[in-house]
């Protein structure tokens, strides 16, 4: 392997730096250059690092812990990983082009996850070996939740009703399990105190979405009009212009180190999952109450000596567990990319571009790799490689390629609307 420098920091600009005017031919041009950027980040460069490095063709599904180069340094197997690469190739199936590669490679891990990734009851472990036998229990739910996309999706891309049946019975073991996630294996003491978290209805807004055609029609917007108030009334706190990671049972801020936490980046994600529910509802006040948002966050988030979004923050400025808290992570870039490139698609508001374009440069002159393909998942505070890990225990075939879908599209279709 060749060996690397841990301090690796590529500062390649981006190239684009003046700002658009709308609706002017030069703005089209500029929006539509930007668009090819992410296309062929997406199609050339990482996608195929995952379909050269990720199939496992001995056992079954995927690897996700890959080296810079490609190499394969651990070969244990994490249903999130495994579910969230089955979503993202059955997407790209469906919704960039119809290339039988990515359609196998998503039912051969959808295959393995059906023979291993669950107890036979679909309680779905959190990670198995290479060949397929489990090593964590189901304790954590975020392996149902994408174990749901994942078969949704490869549905919509084969019709195979086997995968529809599993998304549909998984989705309702999950909404059974909100009011207590974790279930037997929770490690909280009886009578301690309860407190719920954000994570959970966040992404219950994106997995409604994604298999609204398997959900009669009362019963999905019933579980979306719950998921938006769990959001924007509960954990979305006026008061502080923030969304908190946790609240009491009773929806009340708590003064403790779970209770004072902050994520901007799951703040901001869930904001571009609230505008899609806006765009598919018709309600334009629920895109400009999350544009609203998200531009808070990221005022409040952006680390203003060196660059780029904190991982982790206290609300009321106290010293927090988290050892990385001063990180800036991979995943919390790309989401915000997301989110301002929408919020500028569907708003116009100009600080919905200043933003993108903000973080724009700093992803790619941080995260993207300039000798090998894919991107740095973690960097340090001063914006230098962490680690020089292109997929492990967390990042996967995922956020990236989402990513860089989802932003050129929205920037194809500006494209198109500034001609």
């Amino acid at each position: 392997m060749k060996e690397t420098n841990p301090q690796i920091n590529n500062q390649q600009g981006s190239g684009f730096e003046a700002l658009p005017k709308r609706g002017s031919g030069e703005g089209a041009s500029f929006f539509s250059s930007l668009a090819a950027q992410y296309k062929s980040e997406l199609l050339d460069r990482v996608m195929p690092f995952w379909m050269e490095n990720s199939i496992d063709k001995e056992f079954g599904g995927y690897f996700t812990c890959i080296e810079r180069n490609g190499e394969v340094y651990d070969t244990d197997k994490f249903i999130w990983l495994q579910g969230r690469e089955v979503w993202m190739l059955s997407t790209l199936y469906n919704k960039v082009e119809k290339r039988q590669e990515w359609l196998d490679a998503a039912i051969q891990g959808a295959e393995f996850l059906k023979k291993y990734g669950h107890d036979g009851q679909l309680n779905w472990y959190f990670s198995l070996d290479r060949q397929g036998r489990p090593l964590v229990e189901p304790y954590n739910i975020f392996s149902y939740t994408f174990a749901v996309i994942a078969f949704g999706q490869l549905y919509k891309a084969t019709g195979n009703k086997e995968y529809a049946d599993i998304a549909k019975k998984t989705f309702d073991i999950v909404l059974s399990k909100r009011g207590n996630p974790k279930g037997k294996w929770s490690k909280a003491a009886p009578g301690a105190r309860a407190m719920k978290d954000f994570a959970l209805p966040m992404i219950l807004c994106n997995v409604a979405l994604e298999i609204e055609d398997l959900l009669d029609p009362k019963f999905l917007q019933e579980t979306i009009d719950i998921c938006l108030h769990e959001v924007l009334d509960v954990f979305y706190r006026p008061e502080l212009g923030l969304i908190v990671e946790h609240v009491s049972k009773d929806g009340e801020l708590v003064d403790c180190h779970e209770g004072r936490l902050l994520n901007p980046g799951h703040a901001i994600e869930a904001m571009w999952f609230i505008m899609d529910l806006g765009k598919r509802l018709g309600r334009q006040d629920l895109i400009e109450k999350a544009v609203h948002i998200a531009l808070r966050e990221a005022e409040y988030g952006w680390d203003k000596e060196f660059g780029g979004i904190f991982y982790f923050m206290d609300r009321l400025g106290r010293p927090l567990q988290q050892l990385e808290w001063d990180q800036k992570l991979w995943w919390v870039h790309i989401e915000t990319l997301i989110t301002m490139i929408k919020g500028y698609e569907l708003t116009g508001r100009q600080e919905c571009l200043d933003w993108f374009l903000k973080v724009h440069d700093y992803v790619w002159s941080h995260f993207v790799d300039k000798e090998y393909p894919e991107w740095f998942g973690y960097l340090n505070r001063r914006g230098e490689v962490l680690l020089t890990l292109k997929g492990g225990k967390w990042k996967g075939c995922f956020h990236v390629p989402r990513g860089l879908m989802q932003v050129y599209q929205s920037l194809e279709r500006i494209a198109e609307n500034q001609k």
